[in-house]
């Protein structure tokens, strides 16, 4: 419950404090007074979009302070913690500050919060019904979703259900025309692939082999000149037919040893640079042996020579057309197979999406039908608790009918023989019909109903919502425009029966609705001539005969208006007497 809310620098209010009661709380004053400023200080309060227009002139910002009464336990309490604030032994503080420059602070039991959690804090804690709800009450779509509202938790599951569903489908349906569509290109890319892959695999390179041809070529090219070279040089060292000289080097090596072995024993340096002539022996005898043996594995074959040449072009061939160099070519080929599968699979993939989407069309179909079910069912509640409340409320003639119907679209889902339009709603449209009076033919409830009938319809639904919900406290801004006379008392009786089981918060021009208030509170406007400021006072028993004599009459003093205005209270005293 609302216990009090302090509002300073917000329009023409500068610094007005309004102490809330249990029960049925009204908020009057003349025009222009800034009654509009109280129901937009409770918005903002509760998370309402922030204007710095609605900042007072010649202040830097706004602020809206409530002091709430809560279960220290539940939903409140347990989002007020999960934002770090306190819920101190059932008290619960709100703040909103609104800066000049638009920008807004949100505090939420001692604690900066974002101003979101305002917004889900008003979920549990208070509904706001202005003109601007009825006429958006008007809409297809708002009737719709208000009549989901009132059904309950049954409907609700199962729209949560469909919507899944639909969003599933569409993705499905998406994926699989973007499938279809790309089809060609797929196969035109897959072609391409195909080819490249089938032109490597002809190769099969493998990577470093365009260097070790480049070695073996370069070998080829010159084998002629390296086999004689090779030959000279191993008779340079161990001696034959064709040596350059008649002493080879391992004899001169051999000589100069048997000159330093009788030297050994003399000299242990010489002894050291003898044992160096023996591993030189050694040396070239291992390297003359392994150039007689490379000189006979020489080759020399001309056709290995030509096709080393062939290999190399052939591997040209594929860094011109994949990649700069062969490693890139085999990774264009390893990434191109993985790819290529991608595309292949792609084809399987259309049969599962269409086997999907059929599947999902099936319970999109069945959900659908679900939903209208439970609409059907709740809009004949709907109708006949709504129609009630059209007696109290010096109706007593009305009927209210809900029309549940499914539009038919060639374009749409096939189901049961009939193209719907579904939509993330399903497949129903809404619409609130009213019969004024007998012998009036059901029409749709905004082209049936006069300004004030609109305004009693509009305020039954209302009613209807809030016994349907468990929102503690709710607010009425003017619902009550275009009534008078006796059903304005009825609009003052209903508000005041709904007050016994929430907090209601009425702001109101007429008096007869007035007149049921627990709580009393006027919006009163000082002009000196320099500054117009705005107060707001809780009206004891005259004060409250006083301001309802100016709302019957005008005049504050007239006795005959005090007399209506006393009347009208001992009549709303027995009214809501137990």
């Amino acid at each position: 419950m609302l216990e009090e809310m302090r509002i300073q620098g917000l329009g023409v209010i500068d610094d007005a404090v309004l102490e809330f009661a249990p029960g049925l709380t009204v908020v009057t004053g003349e025009t222009g007074a800034g009654k509009t400023m109280v129901v937009q200080g409770l918005q903002l309060l509760f998370g309402a979009r922030a204007d710095g227009g609605l900042v007072r002139s010649g202040v830097d910002r706004a602020s809206i302070e409530g002091r709430l009464r809560v279960p220290v336990t539940g939903a409140v309490a347990d989002r007020v913690q999960d934002a770090g604030g306190v819920v101190d032994d059932g008290g619960l503080v709100l703040l909103r500050t609104v800066l000049a420059e638009g920008r807004s602070r949100a505090h939420v039991g001692g604690r900066a919060v974002p101003v979101g959690v305002l917004g889900d804090l008003s979920d549990h804690l208070l509904a706001v019904h202005a003109q601007s709800d009825q006429r958006r009450l008007l809409r297809s779509s708002e009737q719709l979703d208000a009549l989901d509202r009132y059904a309950g938790d049954a409907l609700i599951e199962t729209r949560l259900a469909y919507e899944t569903a639909f969003d599933l489908y569409g993705e499905v349906a998406l994926r699989l025309t973007t499938l279809v569509d790309e089809a060609r290109d797929r196969a035109r890319e897959a072609d391409l692939l195909r080819h490249g892959l089938a032109e490597i695999e002809r190769v099969a390179p493998v990577l470093g082999e365009d260097a070790e041809l480049a070695v073996e070529m370069a070998r080829l090219s010159h084998a002629d000149e390296i086999a004689a070279g090779t030959t000279r040089a191993g008779e340079a060292l161990v001696g034959g037919d064709g040596a350059v000289s008649d002493v080879d080097a391992l004899t001169l090596v051999a000589q100069a040893r048997r000159l330093l072995e009788p030297l050994r024993v003399h000299d242990p340096a010489v002894s050291a640079l003898a044992d160096r002539l023996a591993e030189v022996t050694y040396q070239l005898t291992d390297v003359a042996s392994d150039i007689a043996a490379y000189a006979t594995a020489l080759d020399t074959d001309p056709l290995r020579l030509a096709a080393a040449h062939d290999r190399q072009a052939a591997l040209t061939d594929l860094t011109r057309r994949y990649a700069g160099d062969l490693a890139g070519v085999i990774d264009w080929a390893q990434q191109s197979a993985l790819r290529l599968a991608a595309l292949e699979s792609d084809d399987e993939s259309i049969e599962e999406l269409r086997a999907r989407s059929a599947q999902l069309r099936t319970d999109l179909s069945r959900l659908a039908s679900t939903l209208s079910g439970l609409r059907q069912e709740a809009a004949a509640r709907f109708g006949a608790a709504v129609t009630t409340e059209l007696a109290g409320l010096a109706m007593p003639k009305a009927l209210i009918a809900v029309t549940v119907s499914q539009v038919q679209d060639p374009r749409g889902l096939d189901v049961d023989g009939n193209c719907l339009r579904f939509t993330r709603s399903g497949v129903d449209d809404v619409e609130i019909q009213l019969a004024a009076h007998p012998g009036a033919g059901l029409r749709a409830v905004a082209k049936a109903a006069s300004g004030g009938e609109l305004s009693r319809v509009m305020l039954a639904i209302e009613v209807i919502f809030a016994g349907a919900t468990s929102i503690p406290t709710y607010v009425f801004d003017e619902v009550d425009a275009g009534v008078g006379g006796k059903a304005a008392v009825e609009v003052g009786r209903r508000l005041a029966q709904l007050a016994r089981t929430s907090q209601v918060i009425v702001v109101t021009h007429l008096p007869q609705v007035a007149a049921f208030a627990d709580r009393h509170l006027r919006v009163l406007k000082n002009d000196d001539g320099v500054v117009t400021r705005t107060s707001v006072v809780c009206l004891d028993g005259a004060g409250r005969v006083d301001e309802l004599s100016r709302m019957l009459a005008g005049l504050e003093a007239s006795a005959l208006a005090h007399g209506h205005a006393e009347e009208l209270l001992q009549l709303a005293a027995v009214s809501k007497a137990p």
